[in-house]
Formats: C-alpha cells, sequence, structure tokens
C-alpha cells in the first residue's frame, strides 16, 4: 500500500521499500474511475421562463444526465404561406340516409365533405294515394283442354318410379319373413303413390 511518508528524508533506499511504493501508486491509479460513454436518461420541457436544471450520475462507466430545459416564448405568426397544389379528388360519395316526406313537401338534398368523402342526405316526397279501383266480375270457370288433362296423367306414375322391385324368391311353403317383405314394399308403393 502506497506510504506518501515513505522514503525518509536521509535513508539510504531499499528496493523492496521503492517497489511497494511503486505497486501502491499503480493500485491507486487503476482505481480510478475511468468513462467510456455518456447517455441522456430524459429531457423535460419546463414553462418559459423557469431556470434550466441538470443533472449527472455514474453508473460502472457510463455518465448520465437530466436535463429539465424551460421553454422559449411564442413567436409571432409567421407570413402567410403561398397556395398549395390542387388537393386530390375525394375517394367516394357516400349516401348517409335518405328520408321520405310526405305529398306537397319540397324534395331536399344535402352535401358536405369531410375532405375525403362527399356525404349526401336526400329527402324524397311520397306520392299521393291513388284512386281505388272497381272491382270487376268474377269470369267463368276456366276449363282444362285434353292435352293438359293427358299430360298431367302420363306424369302421376313418376310418384312410384322410386319405389323399387320386391325381388323375392319365395320358399316352399312363404315365411313369415318372405310375407314381411311383401307388407314393406306394398307400404312403400303406396307412401310414393300419394299427393
Amino acid at each position: 500500500m502506497f506510504d506518501p511518508a515513505l522514503p525518509q528524508e536521509g535513508t539510504p533506499l531499499d528496493a523492496v521499500q521503492m517497489r511497494d511504493q511503486l505497486n501502491g501508486l499503480k493500485a491507486l491509479i487503476d482505481a480510478i474511475l475511468t468513462v467510456t460513454a455518456a447517455h441522456v436518461d430524459s429531457t423535460t420541457a419546463l414553462p418559459p421562463g423557469t431556470p434550466a436544471n441538470a443533472s449527472v450520475s455514474v453508473v460502472g462507466n457510463t455518465l448520465h444526465f437530466a436535463f429539465e430545459l424551460p421553454q422559449g416564448q411564442p413567436g409571432d405568426p409567421g407570413p402567410s404561406g403561398s397556395d398549395g397544389p390542387p388537393g386530390q379528388p375525394f375517394a367516394q360519395a357516400v349516401v348517409d340516409n335518405v328520408n321520405t316526406l310526405s305529398p306537397g313537401q319540397d324534395a331536399t338534398v344535402d352535401v358536405s365533405f369531410d375532405g375525403t368523402n362527399v356525404h349526401f342526405s336526400f329527402g324524397i316526397l311520397r306520392g299521393n294515394d291513388g284512386s281505388q279501383g272497381n272491382d270487376g266480375a268474377q269470369g267463368p270457370p276456366g276449363e282444362v283442354t285434353l292435352n293438359e288433362l293427358a299430360n298431367v296423367i302420363n306424369g302421376s306414375s313418376a310418384n312410384s318410379n322410386s319405389v323399387g322391385t320386391l325381388g323375392l324368391g319365395v320358399n316352399d311353403p312363404p315365411s313369415g319373413a318372405d310375407l314381411q317383405q311383401v307388407v314393406n314394399k306394398l307400404d312403400e308403393l303406396i307412401l310414393a303413390l300419394r299427393r
């Protein structure tokens, strides 16, 4: 460890004592904090006229700053700028609502522009009620032609087209299962022919 009182005056130099003194100085130099970076942690705006403030701290080898700076006084308005280029045409027209008005009122159209879309609101009048028509006499009952009747009859068998054939080989004597198959097929045909 470095001792500033050594070597004492008038004493001969001792290599071990000098080596200890030099090593002590080196240890003190090595212990000096070395700053390798700086970082601004925050900058806060203060009201105009407030004094500025800055704080600094050391964390490891980094300086950390925090600033508080007053805002300037508002300046005078600048001169008016020149006209800009024409804007883009509107994107689309939007019908916001359509209202029905009573007969005799004037139709209305309200239009507004939101910077992108043109908005329409319409008021359209309802027409006057029409007069009641006269009830006509009922005509004679219609007749079916022979051709129409033949077409209906020819198409009537289509109801049974979905019923498959029985395809049953009957035992001798017929069993109860044979008879049940015939009954089931007959029920299927009756249901298909119903209208």
